[in-house]
């Protein structure tokens, strides 16, 4: 190697006749915005990392450890040269067969394990579920406030989402004549995530039935998102879609996992349930995509979901105690308009009454500049509603400590006393 060779870094850009003309990412993929909510979590550790005292209510992430038996089958799956090989791509058997139980009890209907396909977490099934129903041109309602991902998988398979704004005033929920008003003849599919990230709301069984016989009517699909279905308070139940409206099991992915009800997020293991055809075929881009999910986490899923529901029901109370809590402590909050969430583990206060006051010195004109004057002045991180679809919110995770709920909201209230 010449010595002008050895100079020359290794990631140096090459350039080429076409430098100029053509950018060095593609399109697709650089129009991707990052995860706001990571991004807002990584600020936030890093902070800490950095000795600040940052409370982070920004991660959807329950601060609770993964249940003792969860953990001891996964360490015995280890142990077992079965589970150190290829699987097959949709999932281990055994797993399939209790994820199909546990959707028909659920929803009412039979479901055959031939129509499950096991993900590396969430958010691949809501790609591969998007992958495989869009084509370019192709549009998708999504209710709004909504989850960060949505869109962007939308978009990568070509098509165009549709925002359908539910405010405050009538509790996140769309109507039906809001997304009667939306739908066009490109319209292809719906989005319904009930118990809802980022806003907390549960629709009604009447709800649910109300919006379901609609997209039946209008042979629209759709892609529920049911991870928080555990989540629920108040006495408010979950109803899945294909309880619903059964009719619509020919038309109708559901999206689980077990992040949230069995705080597994870092063990990857998510899932689609929907028809057989459908499910063939995203299988077929898994196998490409991914193969399989990691042996060791399925054996961890298939004792969650077949495991003892005391440890997610002890969860779940915690939830409901720090619910309550955040709900009193931002409501002290001046300028804040904060409705009571009946699942998931979000609060997502308007603050619109803040915006356009001075803070410190700064103006705050929109939810973004909010949540970097709380973040930088008060040492609390949030997410900003402009990340969902809805400027003038924030999003709260309560999936932290009682004593971290109090001193970051009253941090919060101190800031932006009048």
């Amino acid at each position: 190697m010449t010595t002008d060779d050895a100079s020359t870094p290794m990631t140096s850009p090459q350039t080429s006749p076409h430098s100029e003309e053509r950018p060095r990412i593609s399109q697709r993929v650089g129009a991707i915005e990052p995860s706001a909510t990571l991004a807002v979590d990584a600020t936030a550790k890093a902070l800490k990392a950095a000795g600040r005292p940052v409370i982070g209510f920004g991660a959807g992430e329950p601060d609770f450890p993964t249940p003792s038996h969860i953990v001891d089958a996964a360490v015995e799956a280890a142990q077992d040269p079965r589970n150190h090989r290829y699987s097959a791509t949709a999932g281990l058997p055994e797993l399939k067969q209790a994820l199909a139980a546990s959707v028909a009890a659920t929803t009412g209907l039979e479901i055959d394990p031939a129509q499950v396909l096991v993900t590396n977490g969430g958010k691949q099934a809501v790609f591969q579920a998007f992958a495989t129903l869009l084509d370019p041109g192709d549009e998708v309602l999504l209710p709004a406030p909504y989850w960060t991902t949505y869109p962007e998988a939308i978009r990568q398979a070509g098509a165009t989402e549709v925002p359908v704004l539910a405010g405050v005033d009538q509790g996140y929920v769309p109507t039906v004549e809001q997304l009667e008003a939306a739908r066009t003849e490109r319209t292809r599919a719906l989005v319904l995530c009930s118990p809802s990230n980022p806003t907390g709301a549960v629709l009604t069984p009447e709800q649910v039935a109300a919006i379901g016989r609609w997209a039946l009517e209008h042979g629209i699909w759709v892609v529920t998102d049911e991870i928080y279905q555990s989540l629920t308070y108040d006495g408010m139940p979950f109803t899945s879609v294909l309880k619903a409206v059964p009719e619509l099991a020919g038309t109708t992915v559901v999206l689980g996992g077990v992040a949230k009800s069995f705080a597994m997020t870092g063990w990857r293991v998510g899932w689609m349930v929907g028809p057989a055809d459908v499910i063939k075929a995203a299988s077929n881009l898994q196998s490409h995509l991914t193969s399989h999910v990691n042996n060791i986490a399925q054996r961890a899923a298939l004792a969650a979901v077949t495991g003892p529901t005391g440890p997610v029901e002890e969860m779940r109370e915690a939830f409901d105690r720090r619910r309550r809590l955040i709900v009193e402590k931002l409501s002290q909050v001046e300028g804040f308009t904060v409705p009571t969430p009946t699942g998931a583990f979000y609060v997502f206060p308007d603050v619109s009454g803040v915006l356009g006051r001075e803070i410190r010195g700064r103006a705050v004109t929109t939810s973004t500049d909010l949540a970097t004057v709380i973040l930088e002045e008060a040492e609390v991180a949030a997410v900003p509603g402009e990340a969902f679809g809805a400027p003038g919110h924030l999003r709260f995770s309560y999936a932290l400590n009682d004593d971290d709920i109090v001193e970051g909201i009253d941090r919060v209230i101190a800031l932006l006393a009048p």
